[in-house]
């Protein structure tokens, strides 16, 4: 069952030669899944700079390409954070809020992305790596789940926790933007096929 959620794949590129040094330097000194997982949360979180907060004119998607990049946008931060995890045999699926996006564009909703956990002691475990900032406190404290953003009205969440990312996200981020600008008009919603 939770098999699907170790897989390597384009995307979660966990053999990388790059994502495996970091992943071994991360979980060296920590003995149990819950520590291996904080410190990577954290890293993915606080190392990796988010490409709307800092107006990057950054493309990534492969967790790779992320990992070289040092940004990425929360779908891509999540790619990242799941090679990392999945490097060390830690099960990590992928899950979507749909929330308004007007800080970008007003008026416009499109999809969040972020990852769950498997931890032996809790079970799934929803983690947030987008990047904190005012506003935003995202934190690693199981079973308490602490993500980037409070629902408000017309947002939700996607129940499913996916073993690779939706297609809508890869379509995204593989696309050729020259600018921040023209990312931020692009995002993904919930019209877009997931399959």
């Amino acid at each position: 069952m939770l098999n699907k959620y170790l897989e390597e794949t384009d995307i979660i590129d966990f053999s990388n030669k790059n994502i495996q040094i970091l992943s071994k330097e991360l979980s060296k000194d920590y003995k149990n899944d819950e520590e291996i997982a904080k410190k990577v949360f954290e890293y993915v979180r606080d190392e990796i700079r988010h490409v709307g907060d800092y107006k990057l004119n950054i493309q990534a998607c492969k967790a790779s390409e992320v990992l070289e990049q040092k940004a990425g946008w929360c779908y891509a931060k999540s790619h990242l954070l799941a090679a990392l995890l999945r490097a060390n045999n830690i099960p990590v699926g992928f899950c979507y809020q749909r929330l308004s996006c007007s800080e970008y564009k007003k008026g416009i909703y499109c999809l969040h992305g972020l990852n769950a956990i498997y931890l032996e002691k809790y079970g799934w475990y929803k983690v947030d790596a987008r990047g904190n900032k005012e506003g935003v406190n995202a934190q690693f404290n199981p079973p308490y789940e602490k993500l980037a953003f409070e629902l408000e009205e017309d947002e939700y969440d996607f129940e499913d926790i996916y073993e690779k990312p939706m297609e809508a996200v890869i379509d995204f981020l593989e696309k050729r933007f020259d600018t921040y600008a023209q990312m931020s008009e692009s995002f993904p919603d919930t019209g877009d096929s997931f399959e």
